[in-house]
């Protein structure tokens, strides 16, 4: 007879499998895509593409370094518009919840993360480009800033939520203004799930490109002028993924890469900061309470 120990070892080996399982299924995509690009694009990488500028059509050769210059202006100005703005929305999301303003800006927060980047894309070019008569560096920028102002600004929301309320009321007790303990205490706690969350919007704003298709548009010189037309990766991948050129097809392969390792580097730093920043606490911890016993 099985004993009821003996069947919930049976059930937990189980659903130790099916997670591992999962885990597999998950996994699997991710692998498909990496073993792709490293079979059709790492040929491509030679010094000279992350140098030299676009080849003509046909022609062997060139680089993508104006795209990718591009690309770190682009989102370069976009986090700049989003990441102080959805900070402070989400510190004000969180410290005053039931407030009726809060609850619009939280829908509409959440409403604006639902659109599709083209929808934004095109109110850039309706707002930006059409009154300036001409693509730009900016109109590109502040529209992958809108695409990723909703996520930092509730990851923040809910980063500050889970920290502890004690914290705010002993600082509150100590004598500290209401913004000095939510600038100084809060956010310095939530910082790490806060800088996760930073990290996957620049992840999400590199490989944008229907917003730049109307924004910032492309270019196949060397450009670092923000009030004019500016290539990004995105943008070169997709005039190249689509003609008829097998050079350009080639590099194209080579670019996902790229932009693919830019987005893997990007998370590992992340990640490196925030366990870099808990070993400090954890270190700096024993030794704040040693010194007041």
């Amino acid at each position: 007879m099985i004993t009821r120990a003996q069947q919930r070892k049976r059930v937990g080996r189980r659903m130790t499998v099916l997670t591992w399982a999962a885990a597999v299924v998950a996994m699997t995509p991710l692998v498909i895509i990496l073993g792709h690009l490293l079979l059709n694009g790492l040929e491509q990488l030679t010094p000279t593409f992350f140098t030299q500028l676009p080849s003509p059509p046909g022609v062997r050769g060139g680089g993508v370094a104006n795209a990718i210059a591009g690309s770190i202006m682009l989102v370069g100005i976009a986090m700049t518009l989003a990441v102080p703005v959805g900070i402070g929305a989400g510190l004000y999301l969180a410290e005053h919840r039931r407030r009726r303003f809060a609850r619009l800006v939280r829908l509409l927060a959440d409403v604006l993360s639902g659109l599709p980047s083209i929808v934004l894309g095109i109110l850039a070019w309706e707002l930006i480009v059409r009154p300036s008569g001409h693509f730009s560096a900016w109109a590109g920028g502040i529209a992958l800033g809108l695409l990723v102002l909703p996520l930092v600004a509730r990851a923040t929301e809910e980063m500050v939520r889970v920290v502890p309320v004690a914290l705010t009321e002993a600082a509150l007790a100590l004598g500290f203004s209401r913004w000095r303990t939510a600038l100084t205490v809060v956010l310095r706690t939530a910082m790490p799930g806060i800088v996760t969350a930073v990290l996957l919007a620049v992840s999400r704003a590199a490989g944008e490109t229907a917003p730049l298709l109307f924004t910032a548009f492309g270019n196949p010189f060397w450009s670092v002028d923000p009030t004019r037309p500016i290539a990004a990766l995105p943008l070169q991948l997709y005039a190249y993924a689509q003609s008829p050129y097998d050079e350009w097809r080639a590099q194209a392969w080579a670019g996902a890469l790229v932009l693919l390792m830019l987005v893997t580097i990007i998370s590992v730093a992340g990640r490196a900061v925030v366990r870099a920043r808990a070993r400090l606490l954890s270190a700096v911890s024993p030794r704040v309470g040693g010194g007041n016993g």
